[in-house]
Formats: structure tokens, sequence, C-alpha cells
């Protein structure tokens, strides 16, 4: 299996992957989880933090995964991963700060919503990752479109939260710098659209990303595996522990390589780094 070549960042300062979203049921969660589980299997230390103190699904997947180790007794990599809980913006900040001065990669799973601690986490991401579904309804929360020629028509409030971000970072200090932010819009869900729906939400996707500034990759297709793991917190890593692998379990594991590949993260996405699993 590839490492993570020894961090050349900054100590204290983890490279923040926030998986932002203000509607739920698109994967979020899951490829957020699925991410940071790669990245401890390739040797990084990883720290994760969820925000929805009422759902916290990441915290539960991690929680089951170290139930299902101490079950089995086994030894996997496996990130860290806390519940924010805390009041005000400044505890969000110290949070934050506390937990990527140990780690290389800090991974933050917003709510399914729009609060003001999740505005806080994108403004501060370095790599932003907004999965979606493959459909208009999901398009809405980056620009609405026209009825008849599926042009984009105007940007959306979460789009213009981004571009603010972008902006604010851009006036920081040389104290402060950080990467640029590098927003990504991951196409979850997509083994069973229509063709033509698509294609249209595809050049619209394509004009919305050039007058943004965003890329867009494919993630991880509507498969019954993601529902199945939770329970035990085992991902599609975990290979040698998840009983035979059918066809559709092969497919999916490949999708999952190639999205930590598109996310293009430091120390990670050189040529000749592939992710194997055991």
């Amino acid at each position: 299996m590839a490492t993570i070549a020894p961090s050349r960042r900054i100590p204290g300062k983890a490279h923040r992957i926030v998986f932002a979203n203000e509607k739920g049921g698109t994967g979020k969660s899951t490829t957020a989880v699925h991410v940071a589980v790669a990245l401890s299997y390739l040797g990084a230390r990883v720290a994760s933090l969820d925000l929805d103190p009422r759902q916290r699904t990441m915290h539960r997947y991690i929680e089951n995964r170290l139930a299902t180790l101490e079950k089995r007794q086994l030894t996997l990599p496996t990130p860290d991963c806390e519940v924010f809980r805390g009041e005000t913006p400044e505890e969000l900040l110290a949070t934050i700060s506390r937990l990527e001065a140990t780690c290389d990669f800090l991974i933050i799973d917003n709510p399914g919503r729009d609060d003001p601690f999740a505005r806080i986490a994108v403004e501060n991401a370095d790599t932003l990752v907004t999965p979606m579904n493959d459909s208009f309804v999901d398009f809405d929360l980056i620009g609405q479109v026209d009825a008849e020629t599926f042009k984009v028509r105007k940007l959306s409030f979460f789009a213009e939260l981004i571009w603010e971000a972008r902006l604010k970072r851009s006036r920081m200090t040389i104290e402060q710098q950080r990467p640029e932010m590098d927003w990504i819009v991951v196409r979850n869900r997509t083994g069973h659209v229509e063709a033509r729906n698509m294609a249209r939400l595809q050049k619209a996707l394509t004009e919305m990303a050039k007058r943004v500034g965003f890329r867009v990759t494919q993630g991880l297709s509507e498969r019954v595996i993601y529902r199945e793991l939770f329970p035990s917190g085992l991902t599609l890593l975990d290979k040698g522990h998840l009983g035979e692998l059918g066809t559709s379990h092969l497919v999916a594991r490949q999708e999952l390589r190639a999205l930590i590949k598109a996310l293009n993260l430091p120390d990670f996405a050189r040529a000749d780094n592939q992710l194997e699993v055991a």
C-alpha cells in the first residue's frame, strides 16, 4: 500500500477538508467517512469533526467502526472523530485549532442545513467538497436554471457564500494566509439518471463551474453496499473483512479510489501514489 509522504505543511496547520451541502440525502457523510478512512489507510494522521450534534452521522459511523474492531479484535486504520457541541464561533475556531495541531488532515462534516457554524467551517476550508445527486433539485443549491433552456440564470445563496469566503481569504495577512480554497462538486448517485437529464445537468455544471470556479468529479453511485456498511462502521477499503465481494462492490471501490485521486490533496495526489486496500 502506498503511503503519504511526511507532511511538509506548517506544523499545527492541517489541511482542512470540509464536506458541505445545505441539502440532506446527498451522501455527504458517507463520502466524508470513506475519504477519512482512505487517508488513514495511506498513513496520514486524520482527525474529523461532526458539526451536527443531533444526527451526528459521521460520528456514529466511527463509533460503529470502533465497536466492530473491538468485537472482532481487529486493528484497522481509523480516524479520530468528535462532535462539536459548543455554542459560539470562538469555540468552533478553538476546536479546529486544537484538532489540527496533531493531524495532517482535518475533515469537517457539516450538517445538511445552513447555520452559523456550517458557514464558519466553509469559510475556513482548504478543500471544500459539495456532494450532490444528479438532479436539478440539488443543482438549485448552486444555481438556478431557466425552465426551458436550462441555462444558468443566477447563483444560489450557497454559491455566493463560497464566493465571499474566497474574497475574505484573499484579504488575509501573510501570517493568516492559507492555500487558495479548492471547491469540488462531487456528483454522487449517478447510476439511474435518465440520459437527457444527465446531459442537461452536465452542461449547467460546466457553465456554473466556469462562472464560480469549482471543479466537478464523479463520486459514489447509489448502491446498497453503503447502507449495509453503516452498522458495522466498515468501509469499502476494509475488503478483507467484508466477506465475499460482488462485482458491484468492486466497481464501487474503484469509484472511491478515483474520487480520492480527483480531490488532488497535498502530499497525496502523485502519479505513483495509488490507494491499495488490504
